[in-house]
């Protein structure tokens, strides 16, 4: 079995696309569930961000497993499989390997180098843990890909400039405005973005800040933060936004609710009530988006959305950073593949350890039978000489298929000392060790960004 991606991002698709795509929770534990629902599919995790929905999982065939995945986001998403098919890309065990570790470590993240995209890897592997909907494969390769994206930025520069798809919105805010400084702003949800929407808002100097959200305790609890900072700050629901907007600078928006929350409406009546006409740059960063497509038609209304962000070259990582980077998931590729290998073989190693063993068992009981008056010090020396024989012929081949196995290409191996030595396919099932280890999970790998998970 082998690790299958199916996946559409904004490298592959235009924001319409992944509008449609877009998922929550719910969304993708359902996704999940159907996809499980095929005898060609054991393990499914989601990972969905404001940039990309990917399906890893783990498959018999790969025909098949490509099939069943396609058909669920076609159902989900609305859009049919053609034009789905059109938008996607594929990858197949290396390359399903390699992709994640590049996604971890921020090197496909519309910003490349984003810590953030590396806490959503996090949630969706503790995720799909939680729901028992990933074994041995997917976890080991979830966690090697958190560890890798973990390393990245510890030792590398490519997260150095700290940009991120709020700090690019804003820096688009302020050559619009002129400068950030005393101006005042709008957040419009309260989750991880709009937290940290709030901070760079801060870092930029505005002097107040409006939180609106649909839950207005958790609004209240980001105001409560950003006056602790020394800013002004208000929570306020939904039905509030258009006389906030009468005063607002700059407004920054993501929700990951279905529809617009931000409609010509509202900014029409908001900007209305204003004493003179006046520049407001609306950042939607919401997935679908946030804010209603006609917005932009508004007279001073400057609409920063997720295709003019990824036209940005600031959200482009150096070079020279973005190379190592590379180079350490390379290797980090071809470690993690090679202990794959290693791994594969070696149940079947220790079944044959397991069958010499049981040859040397029933030889030496039948010596027993055929000298029953062999004393018991020279029985025991007979079977330590004929264990020393099996081991030393044993040590050599079974040394060497390791080595072997970890080189590319070595997976055939274990089915050639299968055959040599007649061993049975359930005989090597049973040695294999299918648990997950206890708590072994996504909480062992500190968080980078422990509050801003949804924000690549």
């Amino acid at each position: 079995m082998s690790v299958l991606l199916f996946g559409v991002s904004h490298r592959s698709a235009p924001v319409s696309v992944l509008e449609q795509l877009s998922t929550d929770e719910s969304d993708q534990a359902k996704i999940v569930e159907q996809v499980l629902q095929s005898s060609l599919v054991t393990e499914a995790m989601v990972l969905s961000t404001c940039n990309r929905v990917e399906v890893y999982a783990v498959v018999e065939a790969f025909h098949g497993g490509l099939s069943v995945i396609g058909q669920v986001l076609s159902e989900h998403s609305g859009l049919g499989l053609a034009e789905l098919t059109k938008h996607a890309y594929v990858r197949y065990a290396e390359a399903a390997v390699e992709h994640l570790f590049a996604v971890a470590s921020g090197l496909d993240s519309a910003v490349v180098g984003e810590q953030q995209v590396l806490g959503q890897v996090r949630r969706a592997y503790a995720t799909a843990e939680a729901n028992r909907t990933v074994g041995r494969t997917l976890h080991d390769l979830a966690q090697r890909a958190l560890s890798v994206g973990k390393r990245v930025h510890s030792e590398t520069g490519i997260d150095a400039a700290g940009a991120s798809v709020v700090s690019v919105a804003l820096d688009i805010a302020t050559r619009k405005l002129d400068t950030l400084d005393g101006r005042k702003a709008v957040v419009v949800g309260a989750g991880s973005m709009g937290s940290l929407a709030a901070k760079h808002l801060i870092r930029a100097g505005v002097r107040r800040i409006h939180v609106v959200n649909r839950s207005l305790p958790r609004a209240t609890r980001l105001a409560e933060n950003i006056r602790e900072q020394g800013i002004e700050a208000d929570a306020f629901p939904f039905d509030h936004l258009p006389p906030l907007l009468t005063d607002a600078d700059v407004v920054v928006s993501s929700t990951g609710a279905v529809r617009p929350v931000v409609s010509l409406a509202d900014v029409h009546r908001g900007l209305a009530h204003g004493a003179e006409p006046k520049q407001l740059v609306i950042c939607d960063l919401g997935m679908p988006r946030d804010v209603d497509a006609a917005v932009a038609g508004l007279p001073g209304v400057h609409v920063v959305d997720m295709d003019r962000i990824l036209r940005e070259p600031s959200a482009k990582a150096a070079a020279v950073d973005a190379d190592a980077a590379r180079a350490i998931v390379a290797a980090e590729v071809a470690n993690y593949l090679a202990a794959q290998r290693v791994a594969e073989v070696t149940p079947t190693v220790t079944a044959l350890r397991q069958r010499a063993a049981d040859v040397v068992e029933a030889e030496l009981l039948r010596l027993d039978n055929r000298l029953p008056d062999l004393d018991a010090a020279h029985r025991e020396e007979v079977a330590k000489t004929v264990r020393r024989v099996v081991d030393k012929l044993l040590h050599a081949p079974t040394v060497r298929v390791k080595q072997l196995a970890s080189a590319p290409g070595g997976d055939s191996y274990a089915s050639a000392l299968r055959e040599l030595f007649e061993l049975d396919q359930h005989a090597v099932d049973a040695v294999a060790q299918p648990e997950l280890p206890l708590v072994a999970r996504a909480d062992e790998i500190p968080p980078l960004s422990t509050d801003f998970d949804r924000a690549e």
